[in-house]
């Protein structure tokens, strides 16, 4: 028996929970651990809490513990609040071909191709995450509010100057993400695209809401390859992404290695890989208030969230 780790509503609190076989339990209760009452509090000390959840849950059929069922459980972002949140940009080879055919260009070698190193913006922690079920509010200045999802990695312990053939072990688990872009708001017209400081980041990545993360974090261990999933995302019903992760461009070791080059990596950060094709702003179609989106990646799960 597995487990799934996420954050749940307990009344005015907010608890870390184990979700087995169905059923919600607190995770500091059933292994007397008080400093994994939270999500981050267990990953800052992931080796020891990863192995006393999952001895947990292969015992649960055994143990005095009563959880809820799922239904019942008021599901929070599995991380409350993640230290920092790094975006991979432009890192699906099919969604290179799609934003390049809507500029009028034929689509052209990758970063990878041309030497390149993987290349990440930084998204905002407590005023974007927001977890499943969340009404997320249009932001006023902007009426071309894109989709984005994303296979988001959870850092489960320190890192720095990490190769990439050890970059996986440094990772917890992986929860999905859908990047909220304001498409509109992504340049500063009046600085010349030569400028530095032509692209606003800020505005564009870091509105209010525009970090839906959930439903869970499913420990490392228990996916197959990371780099094997099928990826979707859904508006109002209609299938706008579909497509695999083996389309990235630089994987997620490539990408947590590049990182942790520059900086220091921190148990609770996170790592969104990039969106693969299908955006709204490759078909010119936007978000608008209502409607309903639907995000899904193989051996994760599903997470739901609207606009308003």
């Amino acid at each position: 028996m597995s487990y799934k780790l996420l954050s749940f509503s307990a009344g005015r609190d907010t608890r870390a929970g184990l979700l087995v076989d169905g059923k919600v339990y607190d995770a500091a209760r059933v292994t007397g651990e008080l400093g994994w009452s939270s999500v981050l509090g267990a990953l800052q000390d992931w080796g020891k809490a990863n192995r006393a959840f999952a001895a947990f849950a292969k015992r649960v059929a055994k143990s005095k513990a009563k959880g809820v069922p799922l239904a019942r459980v008021k599901l929070l972002a599995p991380v409350l609040y993640p230290g920092n949140i790094y975006c991979a940009g432009a890192n699906y080879t099919d969604h290179m071909a799609e934003m390049a055919r809507a500029q009028g260009k034929e689509p052209g070698p990758t970063m990878k191709d041309l030497g390149e190193k993987p290349w990440h913006f930084v998204k905002t922690s407590r005023s974007s995450v927001v977890g499943p079920g969340a009404k997320v509010k249009l932001p006023a200045y902007s009426q071309k509010v894109d989709w984005e999802v994303e296979l988001a990695a959870v850092i489960g312990t320190t890192a720095k100057d990490v190769p990439v053939a050890k970059a996986l072990a440094c990772v917890a688990g992986y929860t999905i993400a859908n990047d909220l872009s304001a498409r509109d708001a992504m340049r500063r017209d009046k600085n010349p695209p030569t400028s530095p400081f032509h692209y606003d980041w800020v505005s564009q990545k870091c509105f209010d809401g525009s970090c839906p993360l959930g439903p869970w974090i499913v420990p490392a261990a228990d996916l197959r390859d990371p780099h094997q999933l099928g990826i979707k995302l859904w508006v109002n019903a209609e299938l706008m992404q579909d497509s695999h992760t083996s389309k990235l461009i630089f994987d997620t070791a490539e990408q947590i290695a590049m990182l942790s080059s520059r900086v220091t990596l921190r148990p609770g950060d996170l790592v969104l890989t990039g969106t693969p094709a299908g955006v709204g702003m490759g078909r010119g179609r936007f978000l608008k208030p209502g409607d309903a989106v639907k995000l899904w990646i193989e051996e994760i799960g599903e997470l739901n969230h609207t606009l308003a």
